[in-house]
């Protein structure tokens, strides 16, 4: 829980504000350590009592899920001032083959592990399949990893400061086809938290606040066998309706934090969020669209193909950068003038999608 409650400190502190404000704690589990109550810990660490707490899990979905479900605890009284923390030592704590049985572990135990379809070939046959149907390459793919390293190189902290080329991706070493190392994420250490409130008492703290517009979460299956299409996910379903309730289109969003757990599914999940066609996103990254001056910024930390990856709530660094770039905050990596954002999760092999929208005004 260490990484956790750094975090934690670091967005108390960002917030200016005072620990026993916080009246409701959420987390998520982690892979190093097994806790029950990640969240009972968190709080008992920093010594306070919240009157809401709650983990959740729905796998790499966690991040923007939380953010979701954070904001209905606020809007429904359960909680003033929420706190989400959590943070992972799967570098250190753990090997590279236990961390892959940590991963292994949540794939079905009698129908997919057996069968060889742990957590990243799940993902491969969806890369797989939509190189079958739209004819997205290699070099497409490897697009996606040189433009998050290209972001890295200019983040403070990345994983990953070594500059690559696509013939760096398209001939590193073979994972589990049709993906090569260089388009896996990474095995990282480290903590994550942010603080979520009201916007009366977001306005008398210490930072600029960015305001939550809308959300939306959609679960297609738990099997993957059970998936109706391989090449589309429920981020389709869970952007439409955060879309709705934001009251904006995907032609509005400014700034994106879009999962990449590997190259082919931030492609596949860029087409699922509107940024363009089905079937079209392999060009679509080719041309520099998810980079400054494309046509949706994403990912401008590094990702995590090249900042970091701590397990289930990996995903919330593309919150924390969404956040910076709304705030004016993201120095050379500013996209200026960014007003909209968009944080996307996915999990459980494409089963859990999770989106959340984002503004510098509390309505548009």
């Amino acid at each position: 829980m260490t990484h956790a409650v750094e975090a934690a400190l670091a967005a108390i502190e960002d917030a200016g504000i005072d620990k026993s404000e916080i009246d409701g704690v959420v987390s998520c589990p982690t892979f190093a350590g097994r806790y029950n109550r990640p969240s009972v810990i968190i709080a008992e660490t920093l010594g306070i009592q919240p009157r809401y707490s709650t983990n959740i899990n729905v796998s790499g979905g966690v991040g923007a899920a939380a953010l979701n479900q954070a904001a209905a605890a606020v809007a429904g009284g359960l909680a003033d001032v929420v706190l989400f923390a959590t943070g992972d030592a799967m570098l250190t704590g753990l090997t590279t083959e236990l961390a892959l049985k940590a991963m292994s572990e949540t794939r079905d135990q009698q129908y997919e592990v057996p069968f060889g379809i742990p957590s990243s070939n799940t993902f491969a046959m969806i890369g797989a399949r939509h190189a079958h149907l739209y004819g997205t390459t290699a070099e497409h793919r490897a697009h996606v990893a040189v433009t998050f390293r290209n972001h890295a190189l200019k983040m403070p902290g990345a994983q990953m400061t070594t500059p690559i080329t696509i013939e760096d991706v398209v001939n590193s070493k073979i994972v589990t086809s049709p993906y090569r190392k260089l388009d896996c994420s990474l095995i990282s250490d480290g903590g994550v938290a942010w603080i979520l409130t009201t916007p009366e008492r977001a306005r008398a703290m210490k930072q600029k606040p960015v305001y939550f517009l809308g959300g939306g979460e959609f679960y297609t299956q738990e099997h993957l066998f059970l998936m109706e299409d391989l090449a589309t996910t429920g981020a389709a379903q869970s952007s439409k309706l955060a879309y709705r309730m934001a009251g904006v289109t995907p032609k509005d969003i400014d700034v994106a934090g879009i999962y990449d757990c590997f190259t082919g599914v931030c492609i596949v999940v860029t087409e699922d969020l509107g940024f363009c066609k089905k079937g079209e996103g392999g060009p679509f990254v080719a041309e520099g669209n998810l980079t400054h001056g494309g046509a949706i910024p994403a990912n401008l930390h590094g990702g995590l193909l090249s900042y970091a990856h701590i397990g289930l709530a990996g995903s919330v660094y593309h919150l924390i950068e969404v956040v910076q770039q709304l705030r004016g905050n993201a120095a050379d990596r500013q996209v200026q003038g960014a007003e909209v954002g968009l944080f996307h999760s996915l999990g459980g092999g494409m089963s859990c999608n999770s989106t959340t929208i984002l503004g510098t005004e509390a309505t548009l």
